[in-house]
C-alpha cells in the first residue's frame, strides 16, 4: 500500500472515506476510481493557526503500480510491521501480582503462549469495583481494599482512558488492536490522541479479563500477596491469603499505589532506588473556556478540546500539566484511611461541563527528608493526610479558587466553575498542605501557562488538592532481562515498578515482560 500524508481539509467537513478517496486521487493525479481501497492512518486536529484550523490526515491507499507514485511529495510505501506472540521454550507457570494495563497485557501474552498465567488482583473484579468506587464517591465510604487505585483494570480504568504515548514501539499498534478487539472504538487505532474513557473501559477489561480465562489463565480477586518466598537469589513463590502458591517466575505489576507491597519488598532486601515524581491539584476550568481558547470559531465542529502544557519556572522548578480530562470529572482517588487523592477522569463522550488536568510539580529526590528508598512515599502520605485534615476528615477534598492562590488568600466563596470532586469539597489555602517551594511553584505555573492558554490563570478556575499518584517515587531495579538485580525471576513491571508513565506505556512494558518469561530458558 500507499502512505500518503498531510492531507489537510476544513474540520467543517467531515473526514468521510469517499471524500478521502477523491483527495488521495488528486494528490496522486489519478482518477478516484482506480484508489482499489483506502482508510485513514493518521487524524489530528491542526489549530496552529487558530485563522484556519483543519484536520490533518494520512491515508493507505491500494493502487495499480505503486512505484509510480513514490517521486510524489509526502507519497511513500507503506509496510506495515506486525508484532506476533513469540513461542515458549519452557512450561513452568508464571504468576502475575496485579491486573492493571501492565498486569493485563502481560497476561494476555502469556495466556496466548499457553503458559496459563496465575493472575493475582488485590481488588475486586471490575464489576464489584464500581460499587466500592461508588459508595466512596457518594457516602465517603472507602474501602481500602477496592478503590479507584486498586481493582481489576488498575487506576487506568477511572481515567479518560488516554492512550497517548511518547514511546515509539511496535507493539503499541498490537495493543490498540487487541483494545479493539475487546470493544474499544475502531477510531483509535488512527486518531493521533486517541482515548476511550471510562464508560467503554469497564466493558473492555471484563471482555480481556474473560478472553485471558478463555486461553487457560487464572484470576484472583481479593487476593494482596503477603510476601515473596526468595531462596539463594531466585523466587521460588508468593504467598496469597495465607497459602503459598510456588513460582519460577512472578511479574511485579503492582501500581504506583502498591505502598504495603513496596514495603515488603523493602524488608526482602529487594533492590530499590527513590525515583524523581511530582505532585500538584487537579484544575479544573469551563471546557467551553478551553475549546475557544484552543480552536476559535471552529470550536463547534469539533470534540472537546484538550491541551498539554510545560513551564520552566523562575525558580529552577518545572510544573506540566498531566492525564487532560476534557470534559470531564475530578474524582476522589484515596487508597488510605484518613487520606484524600484526587484524579481525573471522562467518559467516552467527554460532555461534561468542566476540563480537568494535573497541575504538577517536579520532586527531585534532594527534597525528600532521608535516603530511605520509600521516602517519596512518605511525603505522598504526608500531603494526602493534611488534605484530609484539611477538608474536613470526611475525605472531602480541599479547594481554593486560582484568583486566590494568585493573590495568597483563603478561598471562601468559589466562582463560575463549580467543582465536580464527589463526595463533597471544603474551600481552603492551600498554602496549608503543600511544602513553600510547591505552593510558590504552583502559583508561578499559573502565570507562565497563562501566557500559553489564556484564561488558564482566570480568577474562577479550581484547584483541588492533592494530586499526588501521577507516577510512582520509587523504582524497583531490574537487569536487561528485566529480573530484579538480585531476585532472579522476579519480574518488575509496569508505572508501580518505574518502568512506564500512562496505559499504553505499562501495556507495552507487560508485553516484554512477558517476552522474557517466554523466552527464558
Amino acid at each position: 500500500m500507499l502512505k500518503i500524508s498531510n492531507i489537510k481539509i476544513p474540520v467543517s467537513i467531515e473526514p468521510e472515506i469517499n471524500f478521502l478517496k477523491k483527495k488521495a486521487a488528486k494528490v496522486l493525479k489519478i482518477s478516484h476510481k482506480k484508489i482499489l481501497s483506502a482508510k485513514i492512518a493518521r487524524l489530528s486536529i491542526d489549530a496552529r493557526d487558530k485563522s484556519n484550523v483543519c484536520y490533518n490526515i494520512a491515508l493507505f491507499v491500494a493502487v495499480e503500480n505503486e512505484d509510480k507514485y513514490l517521486h510524489i511529495k509526502n507519497v511513500s510505501v507503506y509496510e506495515k510491521s506486525q508484532w506476533s506472540v513469540p513461542k515458549p521454550k519452557h512450561k513452568e507457570r508464571p504468576v502475575i501480582i496485579g491486573f492493571g494495563p501492565g498486569g493485563m497485557f502481560a497476561g494476555h501474552v502469556l495466556a496466548k503462549a499457553g503458559l496459563e498465567p496465575l493472575i493475582l488482583e488485590r481488588g475486586y473484579s471490575v464489576e464489584d469495583r464500581q460499587k466500592a468506587v461508588y459508595d466512596f464517591s457518594t457516602k465517603g465510604v472507602l474501602d481500602i481494599k477496592s478503590n479507584i487505585q486498586f481493582g481489576e483494570g488498575g487506576a487506568g480504568t477511572f481515567s479518560d482512558g488516554k492512550l497517548t504515548t511518547g514511546i515509539k514501539d511496535i507493539r503499541c499498534n498490537y495493543v490498540l488492536e487487541q483494545l479493539v478487539r475487546y470493544g474499544a472504538p475502531k477510531d483509535i487505532l488512527y486518531l493521533a490522541k486517541p482515548h476511550i474513557g471510562t464508560d467503554k473501559l469497564v466493558e473492555i477489561v471484563a471482555n480481556l479479563r474473560n478472553d485471558i480465562i478463555s486461553m487457560g489463565g487464572e484470576i484472583r480477586f481479593d487476593s494482596k500477596v503477603s510476601d515473596i518466598i526468595i531462596d539463594k537469589g531466585a523466587v521460588k513463590g508468593v504467598v496469597v491469603n495465607g497459602d503459598e502458591i510456588p513460582a519460577k517466575y512472578v511479574v511485579l505489576a503492582i501500581g504506583h499505589s502498591a505502598r504495603d507491597t513496596f514495603e515488603m519488598l523493602y524488608k526482602k532486601g529487594v533492590s530499590m532506588e527513590q525515583k524523581p515524581f511530582a505532585m500538584g491539584v487537579r484544575i479544573e476550568h469551563s471546557q467551553e473556556m478551553i475549546n475557544k481558547v484552543q480552536y476559535g470559531k471552529f470550536a463547534k465542529y469539533l470534540p472537546a478540546a484538550d491541551y498539554k502544557l510545560v513551564a520552566h519556572l523562575p525558580n529552577g522548578r518545572s510544573a506540566y500539566t498531566f492525564c487532560m480530562c476534557p470534559g470531564g470529572y475530578v474524582v476522589a482517588a484515596s487508597s488510605e484511611k484518613e487520606s484524600v487523592v484526587t484524579n481525573g477522569m471522562s467518559c467516552y463522550d467527554r460532555d461534561g461541563a468542566n476540563a480537568n488536568s494535573a497541575l504538577l510539580i517536579g520532586i527531585d529526590t534532594a527534597d525528600f527528608a532521608s535516603s530511605y528508598a520509600l521516602a517519596g512515599v512518605e511525603l505522598q502520605r504526608e500531603l494526602e493526610h493534611k488534605a484530609y485534615i484539611a477538608g474536613g476528615k470526611n475525605y472531602h477534598a480541599p479547594v481554593q479558587r486560582v484568583g486566590d492562590m494568585l493573590k495568597g488568600m483563603a478561598t471562601t466563596r468559589l466562582g463560575s466553575v463549580a467543582p465536580t470532586y464527589k463526595p463533597g469539597v471544603t474551600p481552603s489555602d492551600l498554602s496549608k498542605i503543600f511544602p513553600d517551594y510547591m505552593y510558590v511553584s504552583l502559583q508561578l505555573a499559573l502565570k507562565e501557562m497563562d501566557k500559553k492558554i489564556q484564561g488558564f490563570a482566570c480568577e474562577d478556575a479550581v484547584m483541588t488538592a492533592v494530586e499526588s499518584r501521577s507516577s510512582s517515587p520509587v523504582r524497583i531495579l531490574r537487569g536487561n532481562d528485566f529480573c530484579s538485580l538480585n531476585v532472579k525471576g522476579l519480574i518488575p513491571c509496569g508505572e508501580g515498578c518505574g518502568y512506564a508513565g500512562g496505559i499504553m506505556s505499562a501495556a507495552v512494558d507487560g508485553i516484554k515482560c512477558a517476552e522474557k518469561i517466554i523466552e527464558a530458558q
